[in-house]
């Protein structure tokens, strides 16, 4: 198991040096070749309202665009997909006015996920512990969420956009299968001020780059900090990535995260690929 803060760092993808216009071009080609070299025709991404989904969309709106100058048939779908009425719907809806996306599709999982729910606990309520059953709920509300996009993906011969990158990778702070789940990682290997920093040079403004980041998963604690849950800020995320020297304290949770999350940043295990106690970091 990886244990350097700079070997960690290199594992995610977070180099030395950087320059937000340059990144920004570098991921814009990326998804240019990579979409047409698969021979598919469309992006599709889901919405939030967050900066790492806008910074996401705009590269891919910017790259469909190229790729249509270019003679070749693409497009950008983006789509809202709330629980009934999202609490930040509002910023959503700026986001989708900044991206311009070819085309904006709108799916409420509220239906989906609380049927799942409700099927579950008819048949194993006894397994599910006191207190937590709407930690679980956020997790199939993200499943569902990549659910709707991958039906979608499927119905355009598209590819799924991801908005992983490094210190939400680092955190372990995604749902496996969910929002983890995707075809292409656009923003892989930034860490989030630097997400920010593509986001600025893309022409994002100010107050959905630097809005309060939350996944919004749990009803009973809508719109909740990423950095309640973490214990540590993002600046501290970021320093710990771009090998700073941050606290002690704060490393040390750091490191506790990633060590604990490993299994969310490896494929399905095989047994060719088993050491005992060292789940296969990707």
């Amino acid at each position: 198991m990886l244990d350097d803060q700079t070997d960690i760092a290199h594992t995610l993808g977070v180099t030395p040096d950087f320059n937000a216009g340059q990144e920004a071009e570098r991921r814009i080609g990326f998804l240019m070749d990579y979409l047409s070299a698969s021979s598919m025709r469309a992006y599709v991404l889901g919405i939030s309202g967050g900066v790492d989904s806008l910074a996401a969309a705009m590269l891919a709106q910017r790259a469909v665009e190229r790729l249509r100058d270019n003679g070749h048939g693409a497009e950008f779908i983006a789509v809202r997909l709330p629980y009934g009425v999202q609490a930040d719907e509002a910023d959503a809806q700026k986001a989708l006015a900044v991206i311009n996306p070819d085309r904006i599709v709108t799916i409420d999982i509220k239906p989906a996920a609380d049927a799942m729910l409700e099927e579950v606990r008819r048949e194993a309520g006894d397994l599910f512990k006191d207190g937590r059953t709407d930690f679980h709920h956020g997790n199939i509300k993200a499943r569902s969420r990549m659910i709707a996009q991958y039906a979608l993906a499927g119905a355009v011969g598209g590819l799924v956009i991801g908005t992983d990158q490094a210190a939400e990778a680092l955190m372990g702070f995604f749902t496996k299968f969910g929002d983890g789940a995707a075809d292409i990682l656009p923003l892989s290997g930034l860490n989030k001020r630097r997400v920010r920093a593509v986001a600025s040079h893309l022409g994002a403004p100010q107050e959905l780059v630097f809005k309060v980041p939350t996944a919004d998963l749990e009803s009973n604690a809508p719109l909740r900090p990423d950095e309640d849950a973490y214990g540590v800020t993002y600046d501290e995320i970021d320093d710990f990535l771009e090998g700073k020297t941050i606290a002690e304290s704060s490393r040390n949770r750091i490191f506790a995260a990633y060590r604990a999350s490993a299994h969310k940043r490896a494929l399905p295990v095989a047994p060719q690929d088993w050491k005992a106690g060292e789940p296969k970091a990707r």
